[in-house]
């Protein structure tokens, strides 16, 4: 996906970005879930998370699932 879009990276920080943003946006793929939705669950609720654990927030979980199919 990403060999020729990586090749326009102006810094090592800029890639490692759109690496993460990419493996998420994968990730959440191969779970069924549709990315967009999911970005925006992290987005909304890691910001305001209190002594919940990150594994709350993974792909597979099934709060996850329920709201980003």
């Amino acid at each position: 996906m990403g060999r020729k879009n990586w090749l326009f990276s102006k810094s090592s920080n800029g890639a490692h970005a759109v690496a993460t943003i990419s493996s998420l946006v994968e990730t959440a793929k191969s779970n069924g879930l549709h990315s967009r939705k999911y970005l925006d669950y992290l987005l909304t609720h890691l910001p305001n998370r209190q002594n919940t654990s990150l594994e709350a927030y993974l792909p597979w979980n099934p709060k996850v699932q329920m709201e980003c199919r």
